[in-house]
């Protein structure tokens, strides 16, 4: 039923003569009872015996910062970030003793985890496009830079993705304990398309015909080029590549021995291949 301007006005005039000679003949309908009255007319309270508690018993809470919020350390405990004079630590740079003994993972180990953890392989990347639902995309991010992409796509199976994600985000944090400015790792290689490989395999002899790359649970990082993390005219301390090299094989070798990931050093292609285990 179409309801006119004029009956509308007439119906919303009559709602509120109602609702003021309701409130009139029932003042307190709509207040809200204080909390202390409610308090005071459900429980009985002795302030003389409250006066006379220890003092830490009725003193209030102080006012914490946000800085302090913090948990303190338990006594016995050290803090990986400071020494006991509260001055930032610094930890040595330790490295890996052999790039190639301490990643030795070659594709057809780390194939039997793509498989086994990835996705049916695509032919292209409009193949790619529908396949959405099993992937994540893994485009721009705090952690890590991601490479301009000329033979792959970004998306990687969600358990690849969070691997990913806590290599970048571990990275900055062995920086920062051994006093290092912070630069983000740089992603080159990702999933690739069937049509990817065989493109790729006309100029890089590494390139294998059934690639871990086609399963989205594999990634390259490169170990010769760092993102530097700056504000815009920020002069930061020049690092060395190698410097950041070796705190990245540090973060990986953690991860390889936990059981996380298969690593192999790419020793032409200036990267490490990364698959999720």
């Amino acid at each position: 039923m179409k309801v006119s301007q004029k009956r509308y006005i007439q119906g919303f005039g009559i709602v509120v003569v109602v609702l003021g000679m309701v409130r009139c003949v029932f003042p307190t309908l709509g207040t809200v009872t204080p909390v202390t009255a409610l308090l005071a007319d459900t429980v009985s309270i002795d302030t003389a015996a409250v006066a006379q508690l220890p003092v830490a018993e009725v003193a209030p809470v102080p006012n914490v910062a946000v800085h302090d919020s913090v948990a303190p350390l338990k006594p016995g405990v050290k803090s990986l970030f400071f020494n006991a004079d509260g001055k930032p630590a610094k930890h040595r740079i330790l490295s890996v003793p052999h790039f190639g003994n301490a990643f030795p993972d070659q594709n057809d180990v780390q194939l039997v985890s793509a498989q086994k953890w990835g996705v049916k392989p695509v032919k292209d990347s409009d193949e790619a496009e529908k396949r959405k639902a099993e992937l994540v995309y893994v485009g721009a991010n705090p952690y890590f830079h991601i490479d301009r992409l000329r033979t792959s796509i970004p998306y990687l199976v969600p358990s690849a993705s969070v691997l990913l994600q806590d290599i970048g985000r571990t990275f900055f944090d062995s920086l920062q304990i051994k006093g290092v400015p912070l630069h983000k790792i740089i992603v080159t290689s990702i999933l690739r398309s069937q049509k990817d490989v065989q493109k790729l395999r006309t100029h890089n002899g590494n390139a294998t015909q059934n690639s871990c790359h086609m399963y989205g649970t594999t990634f390259d990082i490169a170990y010769n080029r760092y993102k530097t993390v700056q504000a815009p005219g920020e002069q930061r301390r020049q690092v060395r590549n190698d410097t950041l090299k070796w705190v990245l094989s540090e973060v990986l070798d953690d991860m390889r021995q936990a059981g996380r990931c298969y690593v192999k050093y790419e020793v032409k292609q200036g990267c490490f291949h990364i698959t999720v285990r």
